[in-house]
């Protein structure tokens, strides 16, 4: 069974959601929050599986509610919800941790699949949305930025690196094993290391990560 909390501040938001979800028979709602103060209590109390968490919140908006709860350690994987898919406090939120985002006004059965989804361990990103993300994230760097290179970078074996630059660039694994001639699964496992090796949570991370230590370039590739 897969625990879901579910954090907005308008109550038939959090209504409709709880319909959706809990119509699926592996799909638990555990509790509601209206703001991120008491999205943090709820979740750190529930240890749910998948928090979804609006962007704007009174008391504590969405992106540092994100922030400390990955800062605290809890293993809830946290999905942004939005009603703009390009909304400027989204790209915050996944550098603070987020798996992903949601629009408010996704299709139900689209919902469950992506409360599955991050469940798995995967992000909330399409190889489209993260090209996306990524343009309007380096956008935002400021110009001239010195980027940083972290030692754990030299821990990556060729393939792996080549795997973290594909994957910067919104590849999805079927396109990069296609590059790489192998099984699907065996980009799986590259791409596994390359997160256990940075201590990344999940390939938004390694997004976001590749940008901002020079792995690659935007525009570049």
């Amino acid at each position: 069974m897969i625990t879901v909390a579910i954090v907005d501040d308008q109550q038939l938001v959090r209504a409709g959601f709880r319909l959706i979800l809990e119509a699926e028979d592996d799909l638990e709602v555990v509790g509601e929050a209206a703001d991120g103060i008491a999205a943090t209590e709820l979740i750190e109390r529930t240890g749910c599986d998948v928090a979804l968490v609006d962007v704007r919140m009174p008391h504590r908006d969405g992106i540092e509610t994100t922030r400390r709860l990955v800062a605290a350690g809890v293993s809830t994987r946290i999905v942004i919800l939005t009603t703009f898919d390009l909304d400027e406090y989204v790209f915050s939120a996944l550098r603070a941790g987020a798996s992903g985002f949601l629009l408010k006004d996704t299709p139900p059965a689209q919902l469950a699949t992506a409360v599955r989804t991050v469940a798995a361990g995967d992000a909330l990103l399409s190889p489209s949305v993260t090209r996306r993300v990524v343009g309007a994230f380096v956008a935002g760097a400021p110009a001239g930025a010195e980027l940083t290179r972290p030692a754990e970078l030299d821990t990556l074996t060729t393939r792996e690196r080549e795997a973290l630059a594909l994957l910067a660039r919104g590849l999805s694994n079927a396109e990069i094993a296609e590059r790489f001639v192998v099984s699907e699964t065996t980009v799986k496992t590259h791409v596994g290391r390359v997160l256990a090796k940075l201590s990344l949570r999940d390939r938004v991370q390694a997004v976001v990560y590749a940008y901002e230590h020079g792995v690659v370039r935007a525009g570049v590739g």
